[in-house]
């Protein structure tokens, strides 16, 4: 079985956009991945906003929820307080709801690779020391 992937709001964007500069490279992983995507509400809530201009009311985004090909795999209400420290200790970033949501479910899903587009995952850590692996364009 492959590693998980746990899906950022960015390559999801990228994908749904087809103006947007990382398009090709989102896709191209998307179609590499072999597994269904893990995400949070938080990355969904984000993507949305940013996508209503080429995904009218969440369209994509819903298909790929209910054909599973990306899952909600984190409940915040579980992780309240791991996500309080994460977000005091990365304060001067600073942190989001849904990176840290994301940094989690790294540690939760151990051998997972996180896809994203934001540099600011190359500073997070898992478990206080550990770099995550990730799937990030080469710029």
């Amino acid at each position: 079985m492959a590693a998980p992937v746990v899906l950022d709001t960015g390559p999801l964007v990228a994908f749904l956009d087809r103006h947007d500069p990382l398009h090709g490279w989102a896709c191209a992983c998307i179609r590499e991945l072999s597994e269904p995507m893990l995400t949070c509400e938080a990355v969904v809530s984000e993507c949305l906003h940013l996508t209503e201009h080429c995904d009218p009311a969440g369209k994509t985004v819903f298909e790929l929820l209910r054909s599973g090909g990306l899952l909600l795999a984190f409940d915040l209400n579980d992780h309240q307080e791991a996500i309080a420290r994460l977000l005091a200790k990365y304060q001067d970033l600073p942190m989001s709801l849904a990176d840290a949501s994301l940094v989690r479910m790294s540690e939760l899903h151990d051998r997972s690779r996180v896809f994203t587009s934001d540099s600011d995952f190359k500073l997070y850590r898992r478990h206080g020391r550990q770099s995550i692996p990730l799937i990030y364009p080469a710029h």
